[in-house]
């Protein structure tokens, strides 16, 4: 008798809770819980789960640069994406200066990756790079060195692949 008067009042306690719960609508990205808005924008109902909205101001538009900054290995697509009205045109001499700053920049960095790719190259030594002293007697540490070193050679290779092909997108110097 007890336990059903202990449920039968968990039940009653519950049940206004459960009650005023309204119905939750999604309209687009929008959620309203207004069942006369809802039906005039058509929005549908959110079936299951709890759905938790939190406000927040709308970001300002961001002002965009035009042209390629100085910024070495830009991630351009290569296709042809608009640019918005309001973004500025950037004047033939002007172009011509970034480009010549970002072949600049390139050739450095072609130059540094160069330098390490050889370096690389040089204690790689063609797959049997000397032994130090506690790799004459652990071959593992030998081993584990020796797959560090292809593995970076072989990212050094790509980085000078990778400038190379970034300057030979660029317009040739004048």
């Amino acid at each position: 008798m007890k336990k059903t008067l202990i449920a039968l009042w968990t039940l009653c306690a519950c049940l206004p809770a459960a009650w005023s719960q309204d119905r939750i609508y999604r309209c687009g990205n929008e959620y309203t819980n207004n069942a006369t808005q809802a039906k005039e924008r058509g929005c549908k109902v959110v079936e299951g789960g709890n759905v938790t909205v939190l406000q927040s101001q709308r970001p300002a538009a961001a002002p965009s640069s035009g042209g390629s900054g100085g910024g070495g290995s830009s991630a351009s697509s290569g296709g042809s994406a608009s640019a918005p009205a309001n973004t500025p045109r950037v004047g033939a001499s002007d172009q011509r200066a970034r480009d010549s700053d970002a072949r600049a920049i390139l050739e450095s960095e072609l130059r540094k990756a160069e330098a390490r790719q050889a370096e690389l190259a040089r204690e790689y030594n063609n797959g049997m790079p000397e032994k130090s002293a506690l790799e004459l007697r652990n071959t593992q540490a030998y081993q584990d060195r020796l797959a560090a070193l292809k593995a970076s050679l072989a990212r050094a290779d790509s980085d000078v692949a990778g400038i190379k092909r970034e300057l030979a997108r660029l317009p040739p110097a004048n």
